[in-house]
């Protein structure tokens, strides 16, 4: 059985929040720059838990911490107990911005579809996630973004679609390569690609049922699908 199709219960609309996040995590796993120590992994954002368990079972962790503001400690546990991983993922409620980490805990920090909500501005990658982990650890990140900034009809039918101030929140690989080499310096290695699991994240979102999955079809169906992707980060902590 392929991996991702044993998780293929969750990919429905009372779990997944948008392009199916085992996908992307599983890709972003998959084309890191090197073998990475995953045994005390942080998975930032973490929504129902669901990423956490395929980090628990998937790569060496040891001991996963399932962080997230909008989701209780008490729901995610509930999850984690009935998949038999209790003694691998820790369920925290917090807040990004106000971690209760000791600096330098993690040796990986892991977040799905999260980060862009938090981290577009300067300064929030290098004071508030990069001192959490160990020096040679990884920061990995999946997110949606932009192939490029759209324009004419196009930009319309994002900003339709965005919400508004929401598309603030898509950004191009360039962009956050440049946003996060200005914060780091020579403190971190940094690499950023396209994702290539575009469509199929997307089918799955839309074949959930969800209805926000239903409203985003019809807009990529409209040509949002010709500037919309998603970026792979990773930074590697060097100092």
């Amino acid at each position: 059985m392929n991996h991702i199709e044993k998780y293929k219960k969750y990919f429905t609309k009372e779990y997944l929040m948008g392009p199916n996040s085992f996908r992307l995590l599983d890709e972003l796993i998959r084309r890191s720059p090197e073998d990475t120590n995953y045994k005390r992994t942080l998975d930032l954002g973490c929504g129902f838990a669901l990423t956490s368990l395929f980090i628990a079972n998937e790569t060496s962790a040891e001991n996963v911490y399932a962080f997230d503001l909008w989701v209780t400690a008490s729901e995610n546990y509930a999850r984690i107990k009935a998949n038999h991983l209790e003694d691998t993922i820790i369920p925290i409620h917090g807040d990004a911005m106000d971690m209760p980490f000791a600096q330098g805990y993690f040796d990986a920090i892991i977040s799905v579809d999260s980060y862009h909500y938090f981290g577009c501005k300067k300064g929030v990658f290098a004071e508030k996630i990069l001192p959490f982990v160990k020096k040679e650890g990884y920061v990995m990140i999946a997110i949606p973004g932009l192939k490029e900034e759209p324009t004419g009809e196009l930009k319309e039918l994002f900003t339709t679609w965005a919400e508004g101030d929401d598309a603030e929140l898509f950004r191009t690989a360039g962009w956050w390569e440049t946003l996060l080499k200005e914060e780091c310096g020579d403190r971190c290695d940094i690499t950023v690609k396209e994702a290539e699991c575009f469509d199929v994240a997307w089918q799955e979102w839309f074949e959930s049922g969800h209805e926000y999955g239903i409203r985003d079809k019809e807009f990529l169906e409209k040509g949002l699908d010709k500037i919309l992707n998603f970026v792979l980060i990773y930074v590697k902590k060097r100092k």
